[in-house]
């Protein structure tokens, strides 16, 4: 981990990866979601999302049978398995690799076998950040029951709300002129905006080595971020944007644009973050603010401090 201070244009620059009791609220949040199980031979096995000294419960409509549920090479990776009436708990001694799938196998008082894979958190369909881990999988055999289907439709219309905010949000950045500046910053078009260079810094931990520019402009302030992805394995994506006040910690809204969802092991891509001056404005009176960058795995690998002496015209 590296700390590197930097003063100019009274702004004060850090580059960090922060420790997990400081970014123990931002990682990535358990979740219930139901099974629909088919007898249908080209149903799929289920996989159960899992992540290390996290107990995920799976919940069944009937109950378990203990002696005839298992899993295959759990040792040294899970936990002993264990049954209580309806309910299967797993929990990881660590988080699995990527690539690791663990077999379990279900048996219900009426013999029926369920087939699981235990996995490591997943993400999301459109590969974003954090990986969902499951809490509680309530498992239904039957479809036609109340419980399933009362269950299906609460994710249905839980899947609907957020493509409408989803929607709502991008009919909003078409028509945002500091998204288009972003936009226009993230492809190093920076001639083509009124922003001029107020400072940079850099600098590296095991996982990232980030260059940023600091902006100023009328009314406006900037920051992009060159990100080479150092990590072997893991593509580093956002998690999470924020700019705060630093006296009161208020949000503020940016604009955020860059040139890929995710940065691929030894990639590199650009993240141009676009902020109005009206957000340096509290309670009638200039303040500074604080630009926080979260990645994939919730940790903090970037922030800045701004002073309102970049939106000076």
């Amino acid at each position: 981990m590296r700390t590197l201070p930097l003063f100019g244009y009274g702004l004060i620059a850090f580059l960090v990866a922060s420790s997990a009791a400081q970014a123990r609220d931002e990682r990535d949040k358990p979740s219930v979601r139901p099974i629909m199980l088919s007898e249908h031979p080209t149903d799929c096995t289920h996989s159960i999302y899992v992540k290390g000294q996290v107990v995920t419960t799976l919940r069944f409509e009937q109950l378990v049978d203990a002696s005839k549920t298992k899993m295959i090479g759990w040792e040294g990776r899970l936990e002993p398995l264990a049954v209580v009436r309806n309910k299967v708990l797993l929990e990881p001694i660590r988080d699995l690799n990527r690539d690791e799938g663990i077999p379990l196998v279900v048996t219900l008082a009426d013999g029926t076998e369920v087939p699981f894979l235990v996995r490591p958190s997943w993400r999301k369909k459109d590969g974003g950040w954090p990986p969902t881990t499951d809490q509680q999988v309530d498992v239904f055999k039957d479809r036609e029951s109340y419980a399933a289907m009362h269950a299906a439709l609460m994710n249905a219309l839980k899947e609907k709300e957020a493509l409408v905010e989803e929607n709502q949000r991008y009919r909003k950045e078409e028509t945002s002129e500091d998204h288009a500046l972003a936009a226009l910053l993230a492809s190093g078009a920076v001639a083509q905006t009124p922003f001029m260079v107020a400072d940079r810094f850099s600098g590296k931990d095991t996982d990232a080595e980030i260059d940023a520019t600091v902006l100023k402009g009328k009314g406006k302030a900037a920051v992009v971020f060159k990100v080479k992805n150092l990590d072997q394995e893991q593509p580093w994506s956002v998690q999470r944007i924020r700019l705060v006040t630093t006296d009161g910690g208020r949000e503020r809204t940016v604009a955020v644009r860059a040139t890929v969802r995710e940065i691929t092991p030894g990639g590199s891509g650009v993240l141009a973050i676009v902020a109005d001056g009206s957000a340096f404005i509290d309670d009638g009176a200039l303040t500074s603010l604080r630009l926080e960058v979260y990645r994939h795995d919730g940790l903090r690998q970037a922030f800045v401090q701004l002073d309102p002496t970049l939106i000076a015209r």
